[in-house]
């Protein structure tokens, strides 16, 4: 959960917006795209709540419990609306994301003091929304799935501040896992034209961006049409990125094992910008658990592709997502999961505690695990890849890696920056400051288990 970091807009504005984010990049994407779309209306951006004028919570359904920690925080924004009131200003409530594409009419009835539910297809339709709400109460809810009127109607033009950036060229999912709630709440694969993700990508560069990160529940599903027609898949698109001046780095999050193509592979190899970093999710170690959450693929076809990978990109580092305690899951098919986190060596991963998402398959099967059984596996495997994720990091001292600087750090003192490697590493750089948006050789002194520090090559030299 985030509070999407907007650049504040010119004080002159007169309306304030505060948007609260949860759950995945994507979300952080499509929160940064309502700020583009109500900048118009006089919206700037503000981070705090109860100076807001606007206030959207940005929801994620994936999480335990999302929904009912959702209504909590509705409970505190009522509050402070009834206290901007009594001050004679008002507060104008909405709830966007997939929580409220999943229960749009229970949040109505549950909590009156939301005026506007907007579904992740739908936010373009927000200044809309807010006119009629302003004006009379009218429709407030906006959940259907229309995703291409969606990508038209926004704005080209981009609040994005910084050298990276989230680009979303696909969304929906058409697997159907029966964990989870995707399908339902984002709808169908689709995905964007070639030429309207390659527009939006020139656009970023020209503001400086240097990396984009492309999003997409299912992003190497990737099929846009290209100008004559044909689909393009998402190693086409990042050939035609890797060409657009300024743009030095791409990534792309998150991808299925069975839309892991031979020219996407190929392009790993090829491309320079396309950084070795793939967050791969496999879910579990087991086949049987495999067919239980209809992941279309099994153990061994998931440790052939990552053979595949490596083969064509030795230095390719590897992240993924876990579920421990799926219904019916014994404890040797739990060792099946540890045993393929031991000869995958992913440099970073994802566990969670499987938890029953309302109108999901899983949501009904026998078998349930127990909370302490599944607590305890969790445990383990969260300590068996933060192992692996220090091994990782620590592998890397002594090397010269080159660093994107993002931000400052936390001591200004020492003129700290803060970058990421082609590895996704956090790395911490003194004397650096001057260099964000720039991308830098560092040699690695030090690795943590979230983090490295650094020293600039040519700083080493010199001395």
């Amino acid at each position: 959960m985030t509070q999407t970091p907007f650049s504040q807009a010119e004080t002159a504005a007169e309306k304030r917006l505060f948007i609260k984010t949860y759950g995945c990049q994507m979300n952080v994407y499509d929160s940064e795209r309502m700020a583009d779309v109500l900048r118009p209306l006089g919206y700037a951006t503000t981070d705090d709540a109860a100076e807001a004028d606007f206030v959207i919570l940005n929801t994620c359904h994936i999480r335990e419990k999302a929904a009912e920690k959702i209504y909590s925080e509705l409970g505190k924004l009522r509050e402070m609306r009834d206290e901007r009131r009594q001050a004679g200003r008002d507060m104008t409530i909405a709830v966007a994301g997939c929580v409220a594409q999943a229960e749009g009419e229970e949040i109505m009835r549950r909590q009156p003091a939301v005026d506007i539910v907007v579904g992740p297809q739908a936010y373009h339709q927000l200044p809309e929304l807010l006119t009629r709400t302003a004006r009379a109460r009218g429709e407030r809810i906006g959940a259907d799935f229309a995703p291409d009127d969606k990508f038209d109607a926004l704005p080209v033009a981009r609040g994005t501040t910084g050298p990276t950036a989230f680009l979303t060229v696909q969304e929906g999912c058409d697997k159907f896992c029966t964990f989870c709630v995707v399908p339902y709440t984002r709808g169908a694969e689709w995905s964007r034209p070639l030429h309207a993700v390659l527009e939006e990508a020139r656009q970023l560069a020209g503001r400086g961006v240097r990396e984009v990160t492309l999003l997409g529940q299912n992003v190497n599903a990737y099929d846009g049409e290209r100008a004559d027609g044909k689909k393009a898949t998402l190693a086409e698109l990042a050939y035609a990125l890797a060409d657009i001046p300024g743009l030095d780095r791409i990534r792309y999050t998150t991808s299925h094992p069975n839309d892991m193509s031979d020219d996407l592979i190929a392009a790993h190899a090829d491309l320079d910008a396309l950084m070795p970093y793939l967050h791969l999710p496999v879910q579990a170690g087991s086949d049987r658990i495999l067919r239980l959450m209809n992941r279309k693929h099994g153990r061994q076809k998931y440790l052939d592709l990552i053979a595949r990978i490596r083969a064509a990109r030795p230095d390719m580092a590897l992240s993924g997502d876990f579920i421990v305690g799926f219904p019916g899951e014994t404890d040797r098919e739990f060792e099946e999961t540890l045993d393929l986190v031991r000869q995958v060596r992913y440099a970073s991963a994802f566990a969670f505690m499987y938890s029953p998402r309302p109108g999901t398959p899983a949501a009904g099967m026998g078998r349930q695990v127990e909370p302490e059984v599944a607590r305890e596996r969790l445990q383990r495997l969260i300590a068996l890849v933060s192992e692996q994720q220090v091994a990782f990091n620590q592998a890397q001292v002594g090397r010269p890696l080159n660093v994107l600087f993002e931000r400052p750090g936390r001591h200004p003192e020492r003129r700290q920056a803060i970058g990421r490697s082609p590895y996704l590493q956090s790395v911490h750089v003194d004397d650096a400051d001057h260099l964000i948006g720039r991308i830098v050789p560092v040699q690695i002194l030090s690795g943590r288990q979230n983090s490295l520090h650094g020293r600039l090559i040519s700083q080493q030299k010199a001395a």
